[in-house]
């Protein structure tokens, strides 16, 4: 009878295939229930600092803790990882977070994506490949393995396993900070049944730095690893649905889709080095034309972004945002396109493009807005043209 391979050798063969097929980072976990994060993640739901995230309710930060309730007879967890981090030269070379230029021109009608979202949408990469391993693993080893895979879209912790599992530690901006790539890094996870020796946590921490915390332009880090997910940039111009908070909108700066602020000031993150993913690599997507953005049709928007988490913001969520960056720009060359919106964009876009004009101001603007208020049926819009003329007025005085 064949004596099956020992547990530390099921581990390296575990580890090893993950880098061979691509991962840059592996590390494993017991199936242990995350009973601790589970706590605060449930005190985090009850203070009302999830608010916006239907979908991430009790029940599933419940089932999401317990492996076991993910897949019967789980015994470990595979942590990997894969650095995103965009291979062009300029990506890190202008603070997300400095301030804009007092005397805009033209050239600038930009917007900015976070850089995750630059490249092919990484659940169907990471999910591919994580299915390529699964079944390259079961012949590996000559058995079927029974497991589960996920990346951040199922209801699994992955945060929290990829902390126990050391294969980084939470910054106080929350997210997994790694020793080898910093924080640009997707995490995925296999629940599996095999029998592995679980590596030990990270002991690293941020000690006192909380460059993240003063760094976050709407304050959204209301104290060291917690997050008002309301506040959220990220969550604003993604996840959000509705309009973005008016006393909120001058602190998106020109951010389209997500934000990497907190990640750029970041220290560990001067570690960072260019994925070798061209699913990651390709698209030019660091920065978006605003005023393209608001011309699109349906079907145009979703050929421009096919294939990229852009299209999870929808197009008038993505329209909203490019409102909203055009307004804290302030470039008059930006007010026919913000007028044509006012006039004929959906009621959540035309509400926008009104309070951006009357930041940009001037008497193009100011015309745009009155001849709106006399057509303008929707309270909602109407309520924003007559705040936006206000704001006018008061310049004038």
């Amino acid at each position: 009878m064949t004596r099956p391979p020992a547990k530390s050798d099921v581990t390296s063969l575990v580890k090893e295939y993950a880098l061979e097929l691509g991962f840059d980072l592996v590390r494993v976990t017991s199936a242990a229930e995350f009973a601790a994060d589970r706590q605060i993640a449930l005190e985090r739901i009850q203070d009302g600092l999830m608010d916006g995230l239907p979908w991430y309710n009790e029940g599933r930060v419940t089932r999401g803790s317990r492996p076991e309730e993910l897949l019967p007879r789980a015994r470990s967890i595979i942590c990997l990882g894969l650095n995103y981090y965009p291979p062009e030269s300029t990506a890190g070379s202008t603070p997300a977070h400095s301030e804009l230029v007092e005397e805009p021109t033209p050239l600038q009608l930009t917007g900015k994506v976070a850089r995750y979202a630059r490249g092919q949408d990484y659940h169907r990469v990471m999910k591919q490949r994580m299915r390529s391993y699964v079944a390259g693993l079961s012949a590996r080893l000559d058995k079927d393995i029974a497991a589960r895979w996920y990346v951040d879209d199922g209801p699994m912790l992955d945060r929290a396993a990829a902390a126990r599992a050391g294969l980084g530690w939470f910054g106080k901006n929350t997210n997994i900070l790694t020793t080898e790539l910093g924080s640009w890094v997707f995490l995925g996870q296999v629940i599996t049944d095999l029998e592995l020796e679980p590596d030990v946590p990270s002991k690293k921490t941020c000690g006192s730095c909380v460059r993240c915390i003063d760094a976050c332009p709407t304050g959204a880090i209301v104290a060291p690893y917690v997050i008002d997910n309301s506040r959220c940039i990220s969550h604003l111009t993604i996840e959000n649905r509705g309009p973005i908070p008016r006393d909120l909108r001058p602190l998106i700066l020109d951010w389209v889709f997500g934000c990497d602020i907190c990640q750029e000031v970041c220290p560990v993150n001067r570690k960072a080095q260019p994925t070798g993913e061209s699913s990651f690599g390709d698209r030019k997507l660091s920065v978006v034309d605003l005023v393209e953005i608001l011309e699109l049709s349906e079907e145009a928007f979703r050929e421009r972004f096919r294939g990229t988490p852009i299209l999870r913001a929808k197009r008038v969520g993505l329209q909203r945002n490019a409102c909203v960056a055009l307004g804290n720009l302030k470039n008059p060359a930006a007010v026919p396109a913000l007028t044509q919106a006012l006039r004929s964009g959906e009621p959540l876009v035309r509400s926008h493009a009104a309070w951006a004009l009357g930041e940009i101001g001037g008497q193009p603007a100011g015309a745009a807005l009155e001849q709106a208020a006399f057509t303008e049926a929707d309270p909602e819009v109407l309520a924003e043209i007559r705040d936006a003329l206000a704001r006018l007025e008061q310049v004038v005085e």
